[in-house]
């Protein structure tokens, strides 16, 4: 059991997504636009929008912090100046930097808006959280490359109102500004340190025996590698997912745990929010976190979003290489977004096409009592479009639709989704 509030920060890649992590239990969002930011790609937040955005999130006790985290060259440099002013003007609560010239104008600019320092700052020692601390830095962004132990020093050794804020969930990277992770993978000679091996530069063959790497002026010395018909992904990194060590971060020190995936779908924000804020309500209630049967609800509910197999990251051990492919574990997905449940028939919208005579799961919004509504089955019968007439799908993208459930009463932006997609659902 927990007595500090911990942070569920979510992804929001356009406003539609940012109402989704809202309704679904998010305490904080991190947005972008098209300037400075590390997912410079649509979609993101015209100025306009992220204004309107701002406000809705604020009136559901919500944060919104504004991602400003390239390494910008110099002729984007005065236009940061006009971007920081916007970013106080429309109520953003804090930034979130990895240069230190861009940290040293917000410094100046806006002396009393709060900074969190990105993970691409590379974060790894108390000496550098404190040396930010110092130049007004509110949060760190721990490096993913950081274990348990390791944050617990730094947590030891910084001010306690230094928030320390970490990745629990979604896509990890193999190297990132160059800190590349190659060499001490496959011979121990940390490049980060000095050590670096180049082992990207080797010559590589396949013993096909054995499934190891030999490297050519390297006789006799495999490295263990997986390969099929399609060949070899040994850059791969598997997904973190550190759903079932909440009480471990928690007790290292960590005050916000942050969701990968501005870029990912409604549907997956939606779900991983609720999960991991279902998770950190589960850790202020109970002395038996890991042991809890809550954990595999939660375990079961991020299985069924899109993912590459699942690993802890540098948490616990050696991080995970999904060696097989690049391809996602997808065996659900979003079919429509219920808008009203009245009159004995839920009316929805489509997300995908979707048939008569389906199974399918309704995913009920955040609730503290997760544990026996997080979502309902159920099944469809006869589907009516928008004029009350009988139809044969929903073929058509966000199209009205609705059908006869007699159950609980199940709330507007509760979602709708089928298994076995192959069979019962198409991708629109």
């Amino acid at each position: 059991m927990i007595s500090k509030r911990i942070e569920i920060l979510s992804p929001a890649g356009d406003s539609e997504r940012l109402h989704f992590a809202i309704l679904y239990g998010a305490d904080a969002v991190y947005v972008g636009t098209s300037q400075f930011s590390m997912r410079a790609a649509p979609p993101n937040f015209d100025r306009e929008t992220l204004k309107k955005d701002v406000i809705f999130a604020h009136k559901n006790g919500v944060k919104v912090y504004l991602t400003c985290n390239t390494l910008p060259r110099s002729d984007e440099i005065e236009s940061f100046t006009e971007y920081l002013h916007f970013a106080d003007e429309i109520g953003i609560d804090a930034l979130i930097i990895s240069d230190l010239g861009l940290l040293s104008m917000a410094r100046k600019e806006l002396p009393k808006m709060e900074i969190h320092m990105s993970t691409q700052t590379g974060i790894v020692n108390y000496q550098t959280a404190n040396a930010l601390y110092d130049m007004g830095v509110k949060r760190v962004v721990l490096a993913r490359e950081l274990s348990l132990e390791e944050i617990k020093v730094i947590r030891a050794k910084t001010p306690p109102d230094l928030e320390l804020e970490c990745f629990v969930h979604g896509s990890m990277c193999v190297s990132f500004s160059g800190r590349c992770l190659l060499s001490e993978y496959l011979t121990g000679r940390d490049a980060n340190r000095g050590l670096c091996a180049q082992a990207c530069r080797w010559k590589y063959k396949l013993h096909d025996e054995s499934f190891t790497l030999e490297e050519e002026t390297r006789p006799g010395v495999h490295f263990p590698i997986e390969e099929d018909n399609n060949g070899t992904y040994i850059l791969n990194a598997s997904d973190l997912n550190m759903i079932e060590y909440l009480d471990e971060l928690a007790e290292a020190g960590v005050t916000s745990f942050k969701i990968e995936g501005r870029a990912k779908s409604v549907y997956y924000v939606s779900i991983v929010t609720n999960a991991y804020k279902s998770g950190i309500n589960l850790l202020e209630t109970s002395n038996y976190f890991r042991k809890s049967k809550e954990i595999q609800v939660l375990k079961e509910e991020l299985d069924k979003v899109s993912h590459r197999p699942y690993g802890n990251g540098f948490f616990i051990g050696t991080p995970k290489q999904h060696f097989t492919d690049s391809g996602y574990i997808r065996d659900y997905d979003i079919a429509a977004v219920v808008i009203k449940n009245e009159n004995g028939r839920i009316y929805c919208e489509q997300r995908n096409k979707i048939l008569p005579e389906t199974d399918i799961e309704i995913v009920i919004p955040y609730t503290k009592n997760y544990t026996d509504s997080i979502f309902i089955s159920t099944h469809i019968g006869k589907i009516y479009d928008s004029n009350d007439s009988v139809t044969d799908d929903t073929r058509h993208a966000k199209m009205l639709f609705s059908f006869d459930y007699e159950g609980m009463d199940i709330p507007e932006g509760s979602i709708i989704r089928v298994k076995e997609l192959k069979k019962n659902i198409q991708t629109v």
